[in-house]
C-alpha cells in the first residue's frame, strides 16, 4: 500500500464531502423541481465516484474512505468554535 496515495485520496475524499455538503445545502434552498433534479444528479455523481474508487487499488479506497470519514466531525467542530465568524452571519 502506497502511503502517498492514501494521503492524496484522503484529501480528495475530504474535498468530495465538502463539495457534496455545500451543493446539497444550496439545493435545499431551491424550488422543489430544481431540488429533486439536483439531488438526483448529486446522487449519480457520488455513485460514479464511489464506483471508480471501488474499481481502483486498495490504497485508493482506504484513502478515500479515511478522508471522507474524518471530514464531517472536523467540519462540525470548526463550525462550532466560539468567537469565529461563520459564513452568512
Amino acid at each position: 500500500m502506497d502511503a502517498l496515495t492514501v494521503l492524496a485520496l484522503a484529501a480528495f475524499g475530504s474535498t468530495a464531502y465538502l463539495t457534496t455538503f455545500s451543493t446539497v445545502k444550496w439545493l435545499n434552498q431551491q424550488a422543489s423541481p430544481a431540488k429533486v433534479a439536483g439531488l438526483v444528479v448529486v446522487g449519480v455523481v457520488l455513485c460514479a465516484l464511489i464506483g471508480t474508487m471501488a474499481n481502483a487499488s486498495e490504497s485508493v479506497v482506504i484513502g478515500f474512505v479515511v478522508g471522507a470519514g474524518m471530514t464531517p466531525p472536523v467540519h462540525r467542530r470548526i463550525l462550532q468554535r466560539p468567537g469565529q465568524l461563520r459564513p452568512g452571519q
